[in-house]
């Protein structure tokens, strides 16, 4: 079985040899680089399974490099790195696109964990007995072809997007936790910051509502969590 690819992104020589050791004693295979641009120049050749990312690099920083990736549609997952505490920081990463996020200094262990998790929620196919269609008000989710239908149009979203939304398809009408959805869409199996989930569903309400900030579809269960919604649209009515 081919190795998975893990591409490190840090300028930090102790940090990079940190993390190139541990997840080669864990079975990847790595390469390391230590700028952003540095990225772009070894991305195609080496075809990373997902990046660990630094915020803070020389020449590109952290959120543009996750910026311009999403932008040409490359959609690796990315673990990105902050020294920064401030919350502000970490959801400015998730915005621009980024999977999941750490902050220095970290466990290499749960770096690995989450790694690993995040791999398996990627690879992960659907049940051969799993409705391959999840037909809610106008959306329409296609769970083997990964493929959203919103009004006849085709919605663009992110693997980690699209994991969340067929979560919450799965159980429909059900309330979650952030903390489910966390275990169930991340596989996450230690607490960790729920605040990842807001961020992913904001992104979704913006891609599948008609608007946002009065949402049809993931409805907010104040003090719980989220749950997905059977709208009933005013035409449907007359």
């Amino acid at each position: 079985m081919l190795k998975k690819k893990i591409l490190v992104v840090d300028d930090e020589p102790s940090i990079s040899t940190l993390i190139d050791f541990n997840l080669k004693l864990a079975g990847f295979e790595v390469m390391c680089v230590f700028d952003g641009e540095a990225v772009f120049d070894v991305i195609q050749q080496f075809r990373p399974d997902l990046i660990v990312l630094d915020v803070m690099l020389p020449k590109m920083d952290g959120y543009e490099v996750c910026r311009s990736l999403r932008r040409e549609n490359n959609l690796v997952p990315i673990i990105m790195l902050t020294a920064i505490q401030d919350i502000a920081n970490k959801i400015t990463g998730l915005n621009h696109g980024a999977d999941d996020y750490m902050t220095k200094p970290f466990s290499p262990q749960e770096l690995i964990s989450r790694i690993q998790a995040i791999l398996r929620r990627v690879q992960a196919l659907p049940s051969m007995k799993e409705e391959t269609i999840y037909a809610i008000g106008r959306l329409n989710v296609h769970a083997e072809q990964r493929e959203v239908i919103l009004d006849g149009d085709t919605v663009e979203l992110t693997p980690k997007e699209f994991e969340l939304l067929l979560f919450l398809c799965r159980h429909r009408g059900k309330v979650l936790s952030r903390q489910q959805l966390l275990h169930g869409v991340w596989d996450y199996h230690f607490l960790g910051d729920t605040r990842i989930v807001d961020v992913h569903v904001s992104h979704l309400r913006e891609k599948i509502e008609k608007n946002a900030r009065s949402p049809q579809y993931i409805m907010t269960v104040r003090n719980v969590g989220y749950k997905l919604n059977e709208p009933v649209f005013k035409e449907e009515l007359a």
